[in-house]
């Protein structure tokens, strides 16, 4: 890791210090037509990524891009409102900054969400999906390059990177209001643009149950670094390639809209019931 993004960290971590921020102990990253979740949040303050040194700025246009600082009952949250992908044209060291931050910042776990093309016949548009694995064939891998040791080992170990504790208490607070969630393997690549019939018949073959462009970068740093993770992906398109239909991204906006409003309020019970 280059002396320049430490100074950088080291800067945005007193900027942040200054309004609050190291007192979240859980993180949260929202992924594409994800937003309800602060719904359930009483945010104390909320700052365009534009205003916060060295952060990226979401270029997506469906993601609202703020740091939101707030509570859940007793528990104080740090909320990424939009997250990076590599497809706008950032490094994964930038992508992954954040993630670097509340670590640095005192979280002390981490849930992410995202929105996904499910392979598996058994997944359908709306399904809520804990992942359990992941198979990361983006370009880079956000490891890569200069290692600091105050950030962890240079070869983590990724043999159950989505800690089993975290996904457990998802699949309760599920359980406890009345939502179900599947488990699978998802498949990180580069995008925008969607797969091919025959990239869908390739990924499946891989092993992966669905696909996405973000998650994974940040999830490798997460287990680099020492933070706890679970993540859930809302299936927004069945990707069967045998009869596969044109898809249109406010389609998949709407759909993890509609998935949004019961994965946010089992997000909320669970995180407001930690100890």
């Amino acid at each position: 890791m280059s002396h320049t993004i430490i100074q950088q960290l080291a800067e945005t971590y007193a900027y942040l210090h200054h309004h609050g921020f190291t007192e979240a102990r859980t993180g949260i990253v929202l992924g594409t037509g994800l937003g309800d979740f602060v719904q359930k949040m009483e945010v104390r303050v909320a700052i365009p990524y534009h205003d916060i040194p060295h952060f990226p700025v979401s270029t997506v246009e469906f993601h609202k891009g703020q740091l939101l600082l707030g509570t859940i009952g007793k528990q104080v949250v740090m909320a990424m409102q939009g997250r990076f992908h590599y497809y706008e044209g950032y490094s994964m060291a930038e992508i992954t900054f954040p993630i670097r931050l509340m670590k640095m910042l005192g979280v002390e776990r981490l849930l992410l969400s995202n929105a996904a093309g499910g392979m598996n016949p058994d997944f359908k548009k709306g399904d809520l999906v804990i992942l359990s694995d992941h198979i990361h064939m983006q370009t880079e891998n956000p490891l890569r390059g200069m290692n600091d040791p105050q950030f962890g080992p240079r070869f983590p170990d990724m043999s159950c990177p989505y800690d089993e504790a975290l996904s457990q208490s998802i699949h309760a607070a599920g359980a406890a209001h009345g939502v179900v969630f599947k488990t699978g393997v998802y498949v990180s690549v580069n995008g925008p643009s969607l797969e091919t019939r025959a990239e869908y018949r390739h990924l499946r073959a891989a092993g992966a149950d669905m696909v996405g462009m973000s998650t994974v970068p940040e999830v490798i740093v997460a287990n680099q670094v020492g933070l706890p993770c679970a993540a859930v992906s809302v299936i927004t398109d069945e990707c069967d390639p045998d009869h596969l239909q044109p898809v249109d991204i406010s389609d998949i906006i709407a759909v993890a809209g509609m998935a949004d409003k019961k994965l946010s309020t089992v997000l909320a019970a669970m995180v407001s019931g930690f100890a």
